[in-house]
This record gives structure tokens, C-alpha cells and sequence, in this order.
């Protein structure tokens, strides 16, 4: 037998939805299904200073299902979310002719990236469930407090 061909499509992002997902429903009369479209802003990692000056990538996602029906309830522009799918690409001729060329992220899993405190600006992180984390507070000041002892830890000086 011949060897099989390892191959892998993931893709994992976070970000936050440019706008409130746009759901459609399948015409498939048995059981429509939900198409929710969506664009998620990705900060580019270090570039502070990029040289087009665009620090985020608006990046296409679709979710099909339950999980379109999950978008269409919870998700709405602002909300961070950590995403993980796949890449499909495709194209299609528009009204004038000409060929377009598309690339979305077919989303495979959805989770929230942050509390509903941090997402309606409260400034408060509120921790992985209780006892797991220190729970840093606001210092009414719009920065968050580090908590002691982990100067060490942190990537620069």
C-alpha cells in the first residue's frame, strides 16, 4: 500500500468582530442550516510601527451549524474571540466579468477571549474560575495592577 500523504489545513486566531455577524439560513426546506459571516481583527504581532501603518489583519470567517447559530446569539462587533478552523479558498466572476478570488477561515470552534466585564469595559479580569489565578484589579487608572513577585517573569525591563 502506498504511504499516506500527511496534510494539515489549521488555523487559530484571536481577535475581535468588526461588526455583528451577518446570519443567513440555508434554503434547504428539511432543515435549514445557519451561514454566519463575520470579520475578525487580528493584531499583528510586534508591529507597532508597520510600514503600510496597519497594525491589524481583517480576516474573513464563516461558521456553518450550531456553531452559526451560536454566533448569531452570542457574538457582536467588539466581543474577543479565540477561533480555530481552517483555510478554504474559492472564487467566483462578478456582474462586470471579472474573476474574484476569496479566502475565508471555515471556523471549526469558537470560544470567548475575555470576560463579559472586560468586553463592557470594566477594566477587571475575571480569572479562569475560582482559586486558579490571581485576580488582578483595575487600578482606576485604566492600567491593570501586576501582581508582586513576578518582575522576574516578565519579557523586558
Amino acid at each position: 500500500m502506498p504511504e499516506r500523504e500527511n496534510k494539515m489545513n489549521k488555523v487559530i486566531l484571536m481577535g475581535r468582530l468588526t461588526r455583528d455577524p451577518e446570519v443567513r439560513y440555508s434554503q434547504n426546506s428539511e432543515s435549514p442550516m445557519a451561514v454566519a459571516r463575520f470579520s475578525l481583527a487580528v493584531d499583528r504581532r510586534g508591529s507597532r510601527s508597520s510600514q503600510e501603518g496597519q497594525t491589524a489583519d481583517f480576516i474573513n470567517c464563516v461558521a456553518f451549524g450550531r456553531l452559526g447559530e451560536f454566533a448569531e446569539k452570542y457574538l457582536h462587533k467588539g466581543t474577543k474571540v479565540a477561533l480555530s478552523g481552517r483555510i478554504q479558498t474559492g472564487s467566483y466572476t462578478n456582474r462586470d466579468g471579472v474573476k474574484v478570488y476569496t479566502t475565508d477561515i471555515v471556523a471549526e470552534d469558537i470560544e470567548f477571549a475575555e470576560s463579559k466585564n472586560a468586553s463592557a469595559g470594566g477594566g477587571e479580569f475575571s480569572g479562569f474560575g475560582a482559586g486558579s489565578r490571581p485576580e488582578p484589579i483595575s487600578a482606576g487608572d485604566g492600567f491593570m495592577n501586576i501582581p508582586d513577585g513576578i518582575d522576574e517573569e516578565l519579557p523586558f525591563n
